[in-house]
């Protein structure tokens, strides 16, 4: 080279072929060794970001300004929602979400605004092919927007969202109870709180509870023996006194008679009585009532199962907010009493104390069931963590966890629970791998690694499930299920909420916004296969609209409206898609098959949350049809422009 030469200026150690086909180059100049042999130009062009590390002062200055005004800016948007919830006291007057997302990210001062609500800090994000739309608050369950969020469906759509349907103060899925509590409990004031229920009432719920083996192996939250020494023990208390030690079985019975009650199968079995009327929601405020003194009693096997019977009863009347506490302090008087335990000393060996060592331990996968269903529906982590907890399976359940509990024909022997065992452990495991604070630290690799072994583990699932019972991965408007029941449709509609779950985590990954192109197939495919397992959970609901019993509105009804939310976000996402159009019939549909499925099995009382619902729904449909018309006007326009 001759020295008065200027030596060529390289951004690169390769050269830009090399670089793009990820080979080592070996910069020889003129060319480098691949495309002298290729008669390829040798072009060092493109241009490297070089990060430089400033002073620690300076590159955690504007790092933490900008987290702060993103905090900021979530904190206000909560607390929005919480002022504008017509049902909380003192409620404000605030300006439209719009205004408010403009002002958050527009004024440098917005982390220092003074707000007189409650500020809720801790907050789960809700993403869909690489964009953060909007956070999930672990307080309230509820999904909202983010400003990011709002601009993204705006920019899609053409439209300005309606953020009263589409982001409202409560989930859908839950129905807000606390003022109807309230005013039950001003009715009480002027009777004995303490007081029991009509005993041949009880025994008529309770006998038709023991007869019928659907509830006992679903439910299986009392043992009959000894919930029927509990009976007699109580009523043969003075009534006219209440002493310490006597609260934890009086709340035992009466949240027994408020929960079974409600169950169609055992309420069916007592028409004919003159004591089958039972007023389940003053039992249940009653019971509640009595809660605050069975904490102060030491922990009891009535105790446990009263608390587990409320968990039970709220979430079957769609009170999240009341459940999510229930079921925290169910599944702590269970630990207290060694349930978390394969085997444990807490009763003697007797005959008596091994049933109730069996009775604790069938509580104990109830509040396990429970806790991993309740953190799904409320946006919370779970109150039980594996590592404290032996969940070696109860001996032949395997066996009979696929015995069609429906069929009366069948004996009492083994619980099947209200979910599969081996489902619960996994929607436990994917919250701690995908969607746990550390969880959310990972890397691409190590969140595709995390979901492939979760993806595994649900698929030996599935092929371990007899094949009569086995779900298909997907299922179609064409496909039939020949052992349909109330027992497969919870079977499958948790086996895609799983299949779903641990493959929308792959929207968080990077790549999204980096153009992997190896990386973003196996992201690709992730995601359709959470969006496939929604429209499965659609179909696979309305083919069973027959076998669904009454009361069931508040058990099901977040398994579809979390599928809508997902095939939203798809549509949107992918407006041109072949498979677009369908799913905005299947969004049309919805709104009918909602209302089909639940308007004749739900309470006059309850209609209003229906209604709530179907609007949810219709605000989605709206604007998904919206996508679609705005993607192909300017698809039309740009090829009549060419």
């Amino acid at each position: 080279m001759n020295p008065s030469e200027e030596p060529r200026k390289r951004t690169a150690r390769a050269c830009d072929s090399c670089y793009k086909r990820k080979i080592k180059c070996d910069a020889a100049e003129p060319q480098c060794n691949w495309c002298s042999h290729h008669n390829l130009p040798c072009t060092f062009d493109r241009v490297v970001q070089r990060k430089r590390k400033p002073d620690e002062e300076e590159s955690s200055r504007p790092k933490a300004s900008r987290l702060a005004e993103r905090i900021s800016r979530i904190e206000q948007l909560l607390a929005e929602n919480l002022m504008r919830d017509p049902t909380s006291e003192g409620a404000m007057e605030v300006p439209p979400l719009s205004d408010l997302a403009t002002n958050a990210s527009n004024s440098p001062t917005s982390s220092n605004t003074s707000i007189s609500q409650p500020i809720i800090s801790s907050t789960v994000g809700v993403h869909f092919a690489g964009r953060e739309l909007g956070v999930m608050s672990l307080m309230t369950g509820i999904p909202f927007l983010l400003p990011e969020g709002q601009q993204w469906i705006q920019a899609r759509t053409g439209q300005t969202i309606s953020s009263d349907k589409l982001s409202p103060a409560r989930a859908p899925w839950e129905k807000e109870r606390g003022q109807i509590s309230n005013s039950i409990l001003m009715d009480l004031r002027s009777q004995d709180l303490f007081s029991l229920p009509d005993q041949r009432s009880v025994m008529l719920y309770f006998n038709a509870y023991r007869n019928s083996p659907v509830m006992r192996r679903v439910f299986p939250l009392v043992d009959a023996d000894l919930f029927a020494e509990t009976i007699q023990e109580v009523y043969q208390q003075p009534q006219s006194s209440f002493q310490f030690g006597q609260a934890s079985s009086r709340a035992c019975v009466i949240a027994f008679l408020a929960f079974v009650a409600r169950l169609p199968p055992v309420k069916n079995k007592t028409l004919d009585s003159p004591f089958s009327y039972v007023d389940h929601e003053s039992l249940a405020v009653k019971s509640q009532f009595l809660l605050s003194q069975v904490m102060q009693e030491p922990a009891s096997l009535e105790g446990a199962q009263a608390v587990s019977l409320m968990t039970l009863y709220e979430i079957s009347s769609g009170n999240m907010r009341a459940c999510n506490y229930f079921g925290a302090l169910a599944a702590r008087l269970v630990f207290m009493l060694g349930g978390n335990l394969l085997h444990s000393r807490t009763y003697l060996p007797s005959d008596r104390g091994k049933k109730k060592r069996q009775q604790l331990r069938n509580l104990f996968w109830v509040c396990y069931t429970m806790d991993k269903d309740i953190a799904l529906r409320t946006g919370q982590p779970p109150t039980i963590a594996d590592e404290n907890c032996d969940l070696t399976l109860p001996a032949g359940y395997l066996e009979a966890a696929y015995d069609t509990p429906e069929d009366e024909r069948i004996s009492f022997s083994q619980p099947v629970f209200p979910f599969d065992l081996r489902l619960s452990i996994i929607k436990s495991r994917t919250h701690s791998a995908l969607y746990s604070i550390s969880a959310l630290q990972k890397s691409d690799a190590d969140l595709l690694k995390s979901i492939r072994e979760l993806d595994d583990e649900l698929e030996a699932w599935r092929l371990s499930v007899p094949s009569p019972y086995r779900p298909t991965m997907s299922f179609t408007p064409e496909a039939v299920d020949p052992n349909v029941s109330m027992h497969s449709v919870m079977l499958r509609l948790n086996y895609y909420l799983c299949m779903s779950l641990i493959h929308s985590a792959s929207s968080r990954c990077k790549a999204w916004g980096q153009g992997n192109h190896g990386m973003m197939d196996g992201v690709n495919s992730s995601l359709a296969l959470s969006v496939e397992a929604s429209r499965s959970t659609l179909c696979y609901l309305e083919a069973a609209e027959h076998v669904l019993v009454d009361g069931v509105f508040w058990t099901l009804v977040f398994y579809p409206m979390s599928a809508l939310l997902a095939i939203f976000c798809s549509i949107l996402s992918n407006p041109l898609d072949p498979r677009s159009r369908d799913d905005l019939d299947r969004l049309r549909l919805a709104t009918q098959m909602i209302q089909r499925i639940f308007e004749r099995k739900l309470p006059e009382n309850e209609m209003e949350q229906l209604k709530m619902v179907g609007e949810f729904v219709s605000e989605l449909k709206r604007l998904a049809e919206c996508s679609i018309d705005k993607a192909w006007s300017e698809q039309s326009a740009t090829l009549m422009s060419r």
